[in-house]
């Protein structure tokens, strides 16, 4: 064990009357969960899901206490695992991170190794934690719909929820790579700004839709979608889709449940593919964090971070729980301990 003392974390706790609470405090080395690698947290983020985590919004947390934090970036301590070795730069997200095994948000972090990723090249420990989860989740989801046929040359693609972290960096990517894209928000007005700056083609106000009198099959519209929202809006979604269209979803941020119909899957042959950025397979994990460092990253992504101090932390999860938080907030590990 490395000559470690007291270290600063954010502890989730639920009292007997079940209610959930998170604050700074500080844990022994001896309190660290079990792993093959012990990492120094340089960078954290915070994710809805982190939000929900934290003040119990959302049965989100497995065991309590708990650390917080699903994203975490930093340099290796030690490592009983030969692929790593101490000073290495490395990131590790989602599995059981914050929910089940402490998370990110602490100064110290041991994680199995089967978890851990070495830090791509093209990418530092900030960057990559202002993609962390979202810019995954975008970025397989991309990955994902290319794999199926997904061109620039195909048509359009439409990006639900394009304000969130996920839509937007989603945004940024495809619109780098060439892709036509259309922003599908509810802040049309807002947002119409800094869309336009990572170079969104068009702006689709929500307002624009009624999702009551949508038809099983509407008029083609789209060659791909990124959807982040779910419910009516994703039956929307199939339903304007173009022949051989495909879908990734990613999120219900609208509603986990969708009434449709199997017109568009079998009239236009359309493919909706789920996006699982929690548990996937680690060889394509690997494979898409090599190019978010490559041609996958996106060209404005400094624009979407916002860097908080660990001090912070406690009082941000209410803007995500509340819809009001923006693109990507990347929490400053390093150095919290006073």
């Amino acid at each position: 064990m490395a000559n470690m003392g007291s270290f600063k974390a954010l502890f989730i706790e639920q009292d007997e009357a079940r209610e959930v609470r998170a604050s700074l405090t500080f844990l022994s080395p001896e309190q660290l969960d079990a792993g093959e690698v012990l990492i120094r947290v340089h960078y954290s983020s915070i994710n809805y899901k982190d939000a929900l985590a934290a003040t119990g919004a959302g049965k989100v947390i497995r065991r309590f206490p708990c650390v917080g934090g699903i994203d975490m970036s930093g340099e290796v301590v030690e490592s009983a695992d030969p692929r790593f070795k101490a000073g290495d730069p490395v990131i590790a997200t989602s599995y059981e991170i914050g929910v089940a095994h402490h998370g990110g948000y602490a100064e110290y972090a041991r994680i199995p190794a089967k978890w851990v990723i070495p830090l791509p090249s093209g990418l530092d420990l900030l960057e990559a934690m202002a993609l962390g989860t979202a810019g995954l989740s975008a970025a397989l989801g991309i990955v994902r719909m290319e794999d199926n046929g997904m061109t620039p040359e195909g048509g359009p693609v439409v990006v639900t929820g394009a304000s969130g972290g996920v839509g937007g960096l989603a945004i940024d990517m495809l619109a780098s790579l060439g892709y036509k894209t259309t922003a599908l928000t509810g802040k049309a007005e807002e947002e119409g700004d800094f869309f336009r700056h990572i170079g969104v083609t068009d702006i689709l106000s929500l307002k624009e839709i009624d999702l009551e009198k949508v038809r099983p099959m509407e008029a083609s519209r789209w060659a791909g979608a990124v959807d982040n929202v779910g419910g009516q809006i994703l039956h929307w979604v199939l339903a304007t889709m173009c022949q051989a269209g495909v879908v990734a979803s990613i999120g219900n941020a609208a509603d986990f449940k969708i009434r449709t119909t199997v017109f568009p899957f079998i009239l236009r042959g359309v493919s909706l593919l789920g996006i699982d950025s929690g548990y996937g397979a680690m060889p394509l994990r690997q494979r898409v964090w090599t190019r978010l460092g490559a041609d996958l990253k996106p060209p404005h992504l400094q624009d979407f971070i916002r860097v908080i101090d660990f001090d912070e932390l406690p009082d941000a999860f209410p803007a995500f729980i509340e819809g009001r938080a923006r693109r990507r907030t990347v929490v400053r590990i390093l150095g919290a301990t006073k």
